[in-house]
């Protein structure tokens, strides 16, 4: 086959900058072959080098004595004891979510398992952040259906309990829905597998599904943004197959009892060329492929073409060759491909033959850890205005103002429809606060949060930051677990816009600051970056996934409130009502600053909990409109009503930080009281939960009346 010349609308189209271009003849000391152009575009391009971001990552924090694996690998992974070790990692798929909705949004899920059982960890529990437009845009309906149906139709055929996760609606997401996957496994700590390949000689053995020609370009296609050519983007979006990749899953940990992996890589973003270039890379080592032996399931694909597809469900590793035999008969077993496709070679070098002629042939350190990394010219983003005056409201219709939206009414619908209890290891489905699971066979569990509030980081992105990690550390405290670590998915616009790139800066310094302080360390994650659409670009969503341990399945907080139960408010209320649920969607406005983040007391009122756990029945934190929501949420999962006795506006609806509500008989609630005193914390009581009322600020509204409200919205919206 003859390849098409090098034109500079070729490189353009393949996401090349002229300086970038110079820069590869340079190396080359000759002009690419049109493979090779499309290999550099694949390593090079944003989604798969990290070149807008990379410098700024280097500033989180990201050890610990609990991480056995920080950033850099598939995934991250931190002990829980007893040599178990839990593996977690959270990823987007926004773009080929917004092209193709189910097979952009089932390949997401699909993508971050593989990463987790790459490791050698089978995975226990997966999470979704979803962020759509407004309920209104003509896209959004459609958008929400194939999302959520692709995330539990993969998800669920595959067999994982999908325990938590998070869906916001705002007219910035209506070009650019984000769809960003979690999952989290788990493995003995000292049989963790990596990717760096080692031994010269060795077989590169390719594993899994065949290829085609789905997702070729995918990952050049996620580094841009999207304009009215979208729709000629649907072949890049890859296809998954649920059932194929549970037969991966179990073949891989099969394949790993034996002894025969010296190094596996699962095919992710730019597919053959990025696992190949990793692991040669991180080795130390140069890799030749022979793409004549690679399983293909359509007719007279080119080189380009096998190197650049995104088919799911394959993997790549190098193994023992002296377990070659031992190694095939697994895969055989679980009738999935199995095919020696090159060796590693001790020279840098990336060498690609196909029917007997070299397509490639380039210094494989240049591609990867070499890539091009930019110090982007940024601006911070200037301060909030100061808040103008906030009229009176009553505050159940307040209240009914927050639970009749889209955006804080119950999720049932959509939880509903992920399996949430399959392993049985589940103890908290979807809507009560973090998800928990058991670790099986033990006394243990762990908890799992995904959490943002976007406005807040568009307002202050290093409180926004800051805010992110703080709110996922109080989500894990509630349910009675210690946090243990983080992961971050950094969605934003376009990081060549001076203004954007000031929100990832800030945003990435205050996720920094509280990682240190709250001890959960940044072990895995993923940057999205040119999220826009003609030049209208998503709000700032740093998303944090975060993982904590219940260090005996009695600890953990999972009560529901009683008749009788004081409530009682951790932590200091101030009243803001900057950047407010109430103030969006009561009075439509966006305004003011985020709320501040004080670090301290987060950890000290954290610490309070976890010191009580024992004595506390039911537990939430407070975010997005205050403590008059979490109040609702607390009596409507537990069919009683509430009574609060404050009237102020700012203290029912304020969005202060580090602060938890707390349902507890009245004995203990002196106990607390009398502990909290001890430590320094806060604690005020502001009610009781009784009766069938829900009653703030002399205003009141039966429970049910309300709880319809809650649960109807969200499927009256999109059913």
């Amino acid at each position: 086959m003859q390849e098409p010349a090098i034109t500079e609308e070729l490189i353009a189209s393949h996401g090349i900058k002229p300086d970038e271009y110079a820069e590869i003849l340079k190396i080359l000391n000759r002009e690419p072959t049109f493979t090779e152009l499309g290999i550099f575009s694949a390593m090079w391009n944003e989604h798969c080098s990290y070149k807008s971001s990379k410098i700024h990552l280097k500033t989180l924090p990201t050890t610990g004595p609990q991480v056995i694996c920080g950033p850099g690998e598939n995934a991250g992974v931190v002990d829980i004891g007893d040599n178990q070790a839990v593996v977690f990692k959270m990823e987007s798929h926004n773009h080929p979510s917004y092209i193709e909705p189910y097979q952009g949004a089932a390949t997401g899920v699909g993508g971050i398992l593989r990463d987790v059982f790459t490791m050698g960890a089978r995975p226990v529990a997966a999470m979704n952040s979803l962020s759509f437009g407004e309920v209104a845009h003509p896209k959004t309906r459609q958008l929400v259906h194939g999302v959520v149906e692709g995330v539990g139709g993969y998800g669920n055929c595959f067999g994982v309990p999908t325990v938590g996760g998070e869906v916001r609606f705002d007219p910035a997401y209506n070009g650019n829905c984000l769809v960003n996957a979690f999952a989290a496994g788990l493995a003995d700590a000292d049989k963790i597998f990596y990717s760096a390949a080692s031994g010269v000689g060795m077989p590169v053995v390719y594993l899994g599904a065949k290829t085609g020609r789905d997702g070729v370009g995918g990952a050049t296609m996620a580094s841009a943004e999207f304009d009215d050519t979208i729709e000629e983007k649907r072949p890049t979006v890859q296809v998954g197959d649920p059932f194929t990749e549970k037969r991966l899953m179990e073949a891989c940990m099969e394949l790993m009892r034996t002894g025969a992996v010296i190094s596996i890589q699962d095919m992710g973003a730019a597919g053959l060329t990025c696992s190949a270039v990793e692991m040669g890379d991180k080795g130390g080592l140069g890799i030749k492929l022979e793409l004549d032996r690679v399983p293909c399931r359509e007719e007279g694909m080119t080189a380009y073409e096998m190197m650049l597809s995104e088919s799911q469900e394959r993997m790549l590793m190098v193994l023992d060759p002296s377990k070659e035999a031992e190694a095939k008969a697994v895969f055989d077993k679980w009738d999935l491909d199995f095919a020696i496709v090159g060796e590693t070679i001790p020279e840098d070098r990336f060498l690609i033959e196909h029917k007997g002629k070299v397509w490639a042939d380039l210094p494989l350190s240049k591609l990867s850890s070499m890539a091009p990394e930019y110090d982007r010219p940024h601006v911070p983003t200037p301060a909030a205005a100061p808040l103008g005056d906030i009229p009176a409201v009553d505050p159940i219709d307040g209240l009914k103002a927050l639970i009749g939206s889209v955006n804080y009414a119950s999720r049932q619908w959509v939880y509903e429809q992920y399996d949430s209890q399959v392993m049985a290891d589940t103890m908290r489905i979807p809507g009560f606060g973090a998800g928990i699971i058991r670790v099986h066979g033990t006394d243990k569990a762990l908890a799992f949060t995904s959490d943002v509030t976007p406005r807040y980081v568009k307002a202050n992105p290093v409180e926004g930051g800051k805010q992110a990690v703080a709110e996922a550390f109080r989500n894990l405290v509630a349910s009675g677990a210690r946090p243990l670590a983080s992961t971050d998915n950094l969605n934003f616009g376009n990081p060549e816009k001076p203004e954007i790139m000031g929100q990832f800066v800030g945003a990435i310094k205050g996720i920094g600051q509280a990682c240190t302080a709250l001890d959960m360390p940044i072990v895995s994650g993923n940057v999205s970056l040119y999220n826009e659409t003609d030049g209208q670009a998503i709000l700032p969503t740093p998303t944090i996934g975060a993982v904590g341990l219940i260090d005996h399945v009695d600890h953990a907080i999972t009560g529901l409130a009683r008749d009788g139960h004081v409530a009682l408010l951790v932590g200091e209320t101030k009243g803001h009502l900057g950047q407010s649920a109430l103030l969006a969607e009561v009075f439509g406005r966006v305004e003011g600053d985020a709320p501040h983040v004080d670090l301290a007391a987060e950890r000290a009122a954290g610490e309070f909990i976890l010191a009580n756990r024992d004595t506390i029945r039911a537990c939430t934190d407070l975010s997005d409109g205050g403590l008059a929501l979490a109040a609702f949420e607390m009596a409507e999962a537990s069919g009683v009503g509430v009574v609060l006795d404050d009237s102020d506006q700012g203290h029912l609806f304020g969005e202060d930080q580090g602060r938890y509500l707390v349902a507890c008989n009245f004995d203990a609630a002196e106990a607390l009281m009398v502990a909290a005193g001890q430590a320094g914390v806060s604690v005020t009581t502001v009610g009781k939960f009784t009766g069938d009322h829900v009653s703030m600020g002399g205003s009141s509204a039966p429970l049910a009346e309300l709880s319809a409200l809650y649960r109807g919205t969200f499927g009256e919206a999109f059913a």
